[in-house]
Formats: C-alpha cells, sequence, structure tokens
C-alpha cells in the first residue's frame, strides 16, 4: 500500500459519517419478537390442540409426535411465508464455535410439472449434514459422512435474511455429539435435576429448577477501509504487530463515555435488528479501551441466552457493515490496551420463582442461599482446572491475566459479608440465619439525594468468578467464545456436587439425624473444604500466583497444557456420572481443541512472516538507504559538520540494521520451528510444541518490528498505526 493510499484512507475514515437508521414507528413492545415463531405466533398458526400439545412438551421437556411435527411444520411454513421468507435451516453450532447452516427452498414438485410449498415434520425434526466436513476428533472418517440435526422445540425458530432457522443439535451417525448445544442440554437438565431434589428440601412444592445466563459481550469497532487495509486483522482477527500509541487508555476517559455518533447509529441498528429476533438487549456502554465498546441482554434461560448470543454475533457482523465497521471479537485485537470478555452472568432458579443465589427474608431460605453457594464453591473448586480449560483459546491465551482481565488461575470472590457469613457458619453452626439481608441502604445526607440501596458485595475485576448479589459472574469466558464452552461445565460441576451433597445428606438422616442440623452439617464440610478457592483480593499480584500454588489449585499457564484436565479422571467421572458427556466425546473434543488451537497459531505465524518479509523489511530497508543517501551526500557536501550533523541518522541507520536482520533470522527460526512441530502427529504434542517454539518466534518478531515502526519515516510505513486504529470518529 502506498502511504498516499494510506493517509486518503484515514482521512475518509475520520470523516466518515453516521450512517441514518430507519427507526420503527412503533415502539419495542409492538415490534420485539416478531421475526420470531414464539408462543403468541404458534397460538395464531397451530389448531389449539397442537398448541397446547407443543406446550406442554416443551414445559416437560418431552419430544413431540411425528404427527404433532407436521402440523407444526405447516404452521411454522406459513408463518414464514407470510413474512417473505423463502428458504428454510437447520442452525446448529458445530465444534468449529461458530453456528452452520444450510439453505433449502420450500417447493417440492407438485406432479404436473411445477411446484408446490411445502415443509414437513420429516424436515423440520431431521436433517444429515455432513458430519465428516466439520471438526469431530476423529469420530467419523471422510468416508464416513452421516450425521444428524434434530430441532430442539425449547429454542423457537426464527427468520434471518429471509430464512426460516430451526436451532437444532448435531450428532454424528453414531449418535456422539458434534456440537456445542447437545452436552449443553444434557448439562442443563442433569443441574435441574440435581438442584430440584436440593431445593425441595427447603420447599416441596418445586418441580424444576432452570439455569440462567446473561452475557455481557464486548468488542472493538474498526473503520472497515483501515481494517481491508490490516492483512493480520482479516485473516486472524487481531493486529500481529503495531506499537502502541502514545495515547491509549491512561487517561480512562473512554470508560462510559458519550458514543460516538457513527457507533451509536450502529448501536440503534443493531438493538432494532435484536429486538425483532426476540433478543432483549438492554444496555450498551463504551468500554474501557479505546474504540471498545459492551453490549448486554436481560438474562434469559441458558440454552436460550446462549442461541442468541450466537446470533448476535452474527447479527452485528452484518450491521457494522453497513455502517462501515468491521466488528472484532478476538479477545485481544490491539496490544497494550484491554481484551475482549464474555462475561458469562450465571444463576439458578425455581419453577416457583425463587432465585436460589438471592438471600431471603427467613432463616430456612438464607439457609437454602448458603446452601447452593456452598455446593457452587466446592463445585468450582474441585473442577478450577476444567473451567480454566474449558474458556481456554489461543485467543483468550492472550487476554487473561492483562489489563483488567482476570487471571488464569481460576478462584472465586465472594465479598466482606458473604465470606464473614461463611466463616461463621464454620466456626458456630447455630449461627443465626435471620439477620443475613440481600441488601443494606445507605444515607448521603443530602436531601436531595434518596437512600442508596447496596449490594452485600464489592466488585472484584481481577476475580474470573466472582460472586455479585444473586448469581456468580464467570468473567474469564473470551469474547469470541461460545458461552456452552463454560456453561456445559458449570452446570455439570454443579449437577456433580449437587448429588454428592444430596447422597450425604439423605445418609444422615437415615441415620437418625434432623433434616436441618444435616444440611448445616454438610455445608460447614463444603465451605471448609473449599476454603483454598476463595480469594477476595487482588489476583494480578505475583503474590497470590504464588499463594494459588500452595493452596493447590491448578496454576497451569500454557492453553494446550490446560485441555488436558477434560482427561483427568476426575473430570471423566463428572461427565459421565452426570450423562453430560461420553469419554469417546471428551477425548475427540479434546482431538478438536489442540487442533484448533495449532490452526489459529499456525495462521497467524504464517501472516506475520507474510508481513515481515514483503511489507515491512522492504519499506525498512528502502527508509535506510534514504538514510545512507543522506549521510553520504552530507559527508560530500560538509566532511568537516557531516560526524555531528549526521549522528542521527548513523545511529537510525544502525538501530534499523539490527532490527531488520533480527526480523529475518527470527523469521527463518519461525519457520523451522513450525516445520518440526508440523512433522508430530499427535494433536496434543503439536499443540503443545507451536506454543512452545513457534509463539516466542511471533513474539520475538513483533518486538523488532513495533521498533521499526518507530524509526521508519512515517509516511513510508504500510499499515495503519494503533493511533489510526482506535480513535475513529
Amino acid at each position: 500500500m502506498s502511504s498516499k493510499l494510506r493517509f486518503k484512507m484515514v482521512e475518509e475514515a475520520f470523516d466518515r459519517k453516521a450512517a441514518p437508521v430507519a427507526l420503527p414507528a412503533e415502539r419495542p413492545e409492538k415490534y420485539f419478537g416478531e421475526l420470531v415463531f414464539d408462543s403468541r405466533k404458534m397460538f395464531e398458526y397451530l389448531p389449539r390442540t397442537a398448541y397446547d400439545e407443543l406446550q406442554r412438551a416443551i414445559t416437560d421437556k418431552h419430544p413431540i409426535s411425528r404427527s404433532l411435527a407436521d402440523i407444526v411444520a405447516d404452521g411454522m411454513r406459513r408463518w414464514a411465508i407470510d413474512n417473505d421468507a423463502r428458504h428454510y435451516t437447520h442452525w446448529f453450532a458445530p465444534l468449529t464455535g461458530g453456528t452452520a447452516e444450510k439453505h433449502d427452498a420450500f417447493i417440492q414438485h407438485d406432479g404436473k410439472g411445477g411446484v408446490i410449498e411445502e415443509f414437513s415434520g420429516k424436515l423440520l425434526v431431521q436433517q444429515e449434514p455432513d458430519a465428516s466436513s466439520f471438526p469431530n476428533g476423529g469420530i467419523r472418517n471422510t468416508f464416513e459422512a452421516r450425521g444428524y440435526s434434530a430441532w430442539d422445540i425449547s429454542s423457537p425458530a426464527f427468520i434471518l435474511d429471509g430464512t426460516l432457522c430451526i436451532p437444532t443439535i448435531f450428532i454424528s451417525y453414531t449418535g456422539e455429539s458434534l456440537d456445542y448445544k447437545t452436552p449443553l442440554l444434557r448439562a442443563l437438565n442433569a443441574v435441574d435435576q440435581a438442584a430440584t431434589a436440593v431445593a425441595r428440601y427447603f420447599d416441596p412444592e418445586v418441580k424444576h429448577v432452570q439455569s440462567f445466563l446473561g452475557w455481557e459481550q464486548e468488542y472493538f469497532l474498526v473503520d472497515e477501509s483501515l481494517y481491508s487495509a490490516r492483512p493480520d486483522l482479516v485473516m486472524t482477527g487481531r493486529t500481529l504487530i503495531g506499537h502502541e500509541s502514545a495515547r491509549n487508555q491512561q487517561l480512562e476517559d473512554h470508560y462510559f463515555g458519550a458514543i460516538p455518533s457513527r457507533v451509536e447509529a450502529f448501536m440503534l441498528d443493531l438493538e432494532l435488528q435484536c429486538h425483532r429476533l426476540g433478543i432483549p438487549v438492554k444496555t450498551r456502554h463504551n468500554e474501557v479501551a479505546p474504540n471498545q465498546f459492551e453490549l448486554a441482554p436481560i438474562y434469559e434461560e441458558t440454552n436460550l441466552a446462549n442461541d442468541h448470543n450466537l446470533l448476535v454475533m452474527t447479527v452485528m457482523a452484518e450491521t457494522a457493515r453497513r455502517h462501515n465497521f468491521r466488528v472484532l471479537l478476538h479477545e485481544k485485537p490491539f496490544a497494550g490496551v484491554n481484551g475482549s470478555g464474555k462475561h458469562n452472568n450465571w444463576s439458578l432458579g425455581t419453577d416457583t420463582g425463587d432465585m436460589l443465589f438471592s438471600p431471603g427474608r427467613t432463616a430456612l431460605a438464607n439457609l437454602r442461599f448458603l446452601t447452593f453457594t456452598a455446593i457452587t464453591m466446592a463445585a468450582v473448586h474441585r473442577h478450577n482446572g476444567l473451567l480454566k480449560g474449558a474458556i481456554m483459546s489461543a485467543g483468550n491465551a492472550h487476554r487473561l491475566g492483562a489489563n483488567e482481565a482476570p487471571p488464569a488461575i481460576i478462584s472465586i470472590f465472594t465479598g466482606t459479608q458473604l465470606g464473614r457469613i461463611l466463616e461463621s457458619l464454620v466456626a458456630a453452626p447455630a449461627t443465626d440465619l435471620s439477620n443475613l439481608r440481600a441488601k443494606a441502604e445507605y444515607s448521603l445526607g443530602m436531601a436531595q439525594i434518596p437512600e442508596i440501596t447496596l449490594d452485600d458485595t464489592d466488585r472484584n475485576r481481577t476475580s474470573p468468578f466472582a460472586f455479585t448479589g444473586n448469581r456468580f459472574e464467570f468473567r474469564a469466558v473470551g469474547s469470541a467464545a461460545n458461552c456452552a464452552s463454560a456453561m456445559i461445565v458449570l452446570n455439570a460441576a454443579v449437577a456433580e456436587q449437587l448429588n454428592i451433597f444430596r447422597d450425604k445428606v439423605d445418609a444422615r438422616v437415615a441415620a437418625g439425624e434432623e433434616l436441618t442440623e444435616a444440611i448445616i452439617a454438610e455445608v460447614r464440610t463444603l465451605i471448609e473444604s473449599s476454603r483454598p478457592i476463595h480469594f477476595d483480593g487482588n489476583g494480578y499480584s505475583d503474590e497470590w500466583k504464588e499463594e494459588a500454588a500452595r493452596r493447590g489449585l491448578d496454576c497451569e499457564n500454557c492453553a494446550p497444557r490446560m485441555f488436558d484436565a477434560y482427561l483427568r479422571p476426575e473430570s471423566v467421572e463428572m461427565f459421565t456420572s452426570t450423562g453430560v458427556l461420553t469419554e469417546v466425546e471428551l477425548r475427540a473434543r479434546n482431538e478438536v481443541k489442540w487442533e484448533m488451537y495449532t490452526k489459529k497459531v499456525q495462521i497467524e505465524a504464517r501472516v506475520l512472516g507474510d508481513l515481515a518479509l514483503n511489507h515491512i523489511i522492504p519499506v525498512a530497508t528502502r527508509y535506510r538507504s534514504e538514510l545512507v543517501d543522506n549521510l553520504i551526500k552530507l559527508r560530500d557536501l560538509m566532511p568537516d559538520k557531516a560526524e555531528s550533523y549526521g549522528a542521527g541518522d548513523l545511529e537510525a541507520i544502525e538501530k534499523i540494521s539490527v532490527h531488520t536482520a533480527a526480523v529475518r533470522s527470527e523469521v527463518a527460526e519461525m519457520v523451522e520451528a513450525r516445520k518440526k512441530a508440523n512433522a508430530i502427529n499427535s494433536e496434543r504434542e503439536k499443540a503443545i510444541a507451536y506454543h512452545d517454539t513457534v509463539v516466542p518466534r511471533m513474539e520475538a518478531i513483533r518486538r523488532h518490528i513495533d521498533k521499526l515502526e518507530l524509526l521508519v519515516d512515517n509516511e513510508l510505513w504500510p499499515l495503519p498505526k494503533y493511533r489510526e486504529l482506535l480513535f475513529i470518529r
């Protein structure tokens, strides 16, 4: 790219105005969910008996008959056609981390040389995607292509860009899950059954317990023209080189600041699309880093919330392009500033309306709260390494532990009040639980300012798993991740711990102990045993890393080795005992995780090598030649002054020579490291080799190139710089 073109693109990016957004005439409640085949549409398009039967199946979580499927399919087709849909697709989440879809028209032969539009229950309920063309960890060979997608009746169909999208699971011909939804549904069913049994100790009327999820999606926006001028952004989603801007986030003026008009137009457009699709997005704001923002919805049932987050990531990418933006969902697209996470706010609630992580008004309700809190803490402690493996990826490895992201050590923050109560319960089991309050009030002593309701916990930005009043916030999840990966492990681990707790309480009661005493005794045991996971201090400190190791917490910081936690005996036992994943499925998924890590680093290394040799070094050597020419002319013109006048040029020539030589050498060594790693047959060992030998070379190459960026004439530098990428208005 020529310098003139680069500057022209930067000027256009800064001069670009906000795109107009067509606002609907109605308020959100009028058009919310208009593109979703929800209960209202079902009631309108289905016979009453079919509607009632389908609602019972959704509520009671049982399969539907083929005859009912035919009726539902016909009603769904009529609704879709009435909303201008021409195609349908099974919409699922393979192990790539994204979503997949294959579009089919509604047409069928009419037997008279023409076509008619039909949609049968068979097509609604089941299809056959190619199971060998998606990551499967060796479960299916290329010549064993058959797989099945099957309708998830608990997640409503929707219309996206004229296509009826039907949320489905995806399994192999031999029955193993090849997606994220299947084990997520299994985990949610496991925690429902296990939590219901424990919740009935306190309220016999409880029939179901639901898992809830509220995700907070962080992301960056970059002007599309500048994005297109950065091959690393286009190919990998992050900047592989780039010196930090003189000004980035150090003034702390972007967080919650006024939203730029172009960005606000994009956000409004995105909200309109989301509301039409039934996604209850509610919050938007500037995040900490320049050009970083956040979107968050009202919390929903976990399976539906996860589908909505996957859909949002698709919709926001399309919406951004209409506004001449590109969305960056990589966890660390820019070095030196905040990365992007996807905080998962997780909670449990009963069908009677009680939230199990909320303190109540009675001693019994508070005991229930402490019971479920202690069980969760014990589950997180038991499987802290596995939870870390669930959120780890090649992208998130760059984010964790840097610039306000939580560290790569799982711990639980409870806050002062809850921490005191947990400790007092261990010390004195007869603690009066009636004094535990969900909120406290604080008066500022000013008549014009009302009393402030305080949560019973502070916030700890360095905690990867924090109690935040009535839920736990799993802050370590990466922005590009499928939330299901974390939710599968968390819900399954809690389900296992609930089952263990129930068995021990029942055994105590069978031995003659009173129920409340048995519950308190077991809660005390859980609090005591999970004490190592409880940490309310600074997760960034070196002292905590040392302390965490002494406590026996998982301190592994190599991403490929973190995935080993899935295959530890206690993990396999947890997954199999809860019916969430078989050992075959676990091994296959780990093969996919290692392979995906390798491929992402491999792509980054190739792109970096190309940038270094074909973009940066030619420009650096060209500038060095200009300096040499200038120095020679200076010596010819003013031989007695050349040494003093040309000292700066000579120093620059030497530095450029050192850095370009180092870049060439490091690129050559990186290529050799890749060749050696590629020759390894084991996916695990190959991923570890990429982590141990290729990534350090990439970091070294970047250090030298970033130094060159400060030395080479700005007009010659071939790529948009951080100061141009991060401050588009």
